[in-house]
């Protein structure tokens, strides 16, 4: 799959910020090509979420969604048994790190990512330095395994054997 780029990203978001119609079709298409990725992110798993945290991350999602879109990739319908196994390896990644800081527990999850640019994306969208404080700190990793679990399905990014 291409590499999505920064600029890509940037283009991403700025359409979806064009206009509410522009966010609703990403939405519908978002919906129509990926229905178990979207409804992932209604589960029950994303409860302990603030509505203003929900929010946010179904506009962050749709734009990897847009970014991944426009980039002119396909991908195959992404399955539950697939979700269950990226978010799985994903939280044991996290789990992993003796690191104390946000940006520090994340380092080993751009280790050979092949879509870096994504991954920075959701980094620095649930950064400390956020202006408006919409993501709580307890909600903050959470959120980035949902956006890497969402990256990771739309790539098919290997997850490597974590025996």
């Amino acid at each position: 799959m291409a590499f999505i780029s920064e600029q890509q990203i940037d283009e991403a978001a700025s359409a979806l910020n064009d206009s509410e119609a522009a966010y609703q079709k990403a939405l519908s298409s978002f919906q129509e090509k990926q229905p178990v990725l979207l409804s992932y992110f209604f589960t029950e798993n994303f409860q302990a979420f603030t509505q203003a945290e929900k929010e946010y991350l179904l506009y962050l999602l749709l734009i990897i969604w847009e970014s991944f879109r426009r980039s002119g990739a396909s991908a195959p319908l992404i399955t539950e048994p697939q979700l269950a196994a990226a978010e799985e390896f994903n939280w044991s990644l996290m789990e992993q790190s003796r690191a104390r800081g946000f940006h520090q527990r994340l380092d080993a999850f751009f280790h050979a990512y092949p879509q870096e640019d994504l991954l920075a994306f959701a980094e620095d969208a649930l950064g400390e330095d956020e202006e408006e404080q919409i993501v709580t700190p307890e909600g903050r990793e959470a959120m980035f395994i949902c956006l890497k679990t969402a990256i990771d399905c739309l790539v098919q990014a290997p997850q490597p054997d974590m025996g």
